[in-house]
């Protein structure tokens, strides 16, 4: 079992992830606007911009373990598909439950939210890992490669070119996607 197996490496994983996600919220303002940089980087203050914050530290990291990974890739592939896609929801799922719950916003509850999902993305991808049967077969492996594909070309695509719906609205500006003058 290497460190990559345990879930102190979730903890430390999960702490990298939030770092990085932090970063990740000033990085494209950091970048004068610099819109490649808007693939990674929150461009505004909407739901979706939050998400792709958590996503893509997670995504680094879970390429790092892929490339240091010593389990059979099928079951690793899918195991990480299921947390990179369990911690937006789980954001969205607390976040606007708080909002409506508590009728208020706070930073520290988004905070805690952030951190909390990213930890629990993480520790699911963990635990499938202990119960999913090693002999998963190529067409799961496909399966997890697809559903990856599309989450992250989704975090990256809909940045330019967002849908006018609630989650990609920025709730400071009333704009969408990349916002002219910055956030």
């Amino acid at each position: 079992m290497g460190i990559t197996d345990s879930f102190s490496w979730q903890v430390i994983s999960s702490v990298v992830a939030f770092v990085f996600g932090a970063l990740f919220h000033f990085i494209f303002e950091m970048s004068g606007g610099w819109k490649p940089v808007a693939v990674i980087g929150a461009v505004n203050e909407s739901t979706w911009e939050h998400l792709k914050i958590a996503f893509w530290p997670m995504f680094f990291l879970f390429l790092f373990e892929l490339a240091t990974k010593g389990k059979k890739p099928e079951t690793f592939l899918l195991a990480k598909a299921a947390g990179l896609y369990f911690t937006p929801a789980l954001i969205v799922i607390l976040f606007y439950s708080y909002k409506m719950l508590f009728h208020t916003h706070s930073l520290a509850y988004d905070i805690t939210i952030f951190f909390c999902a990213i930890l629990a993305g993480n520790i699911l991808s963990w635990k499938l890992l202990s119960v999913l049967p090693s002999n998963t077969s190529k067409g799961t492996s496909a399966v997890a490669v697809i559903f990856l594909s599309v989450i992250a070309l989704s975090f990256s695509f809909l940045t330019y070119f967002p849908p006018r719906v609630f989650l990609f609205r920025d709730p400071r500006t009333g704009g969408f996607g990349i916002i002219r003058g910055g956030r």
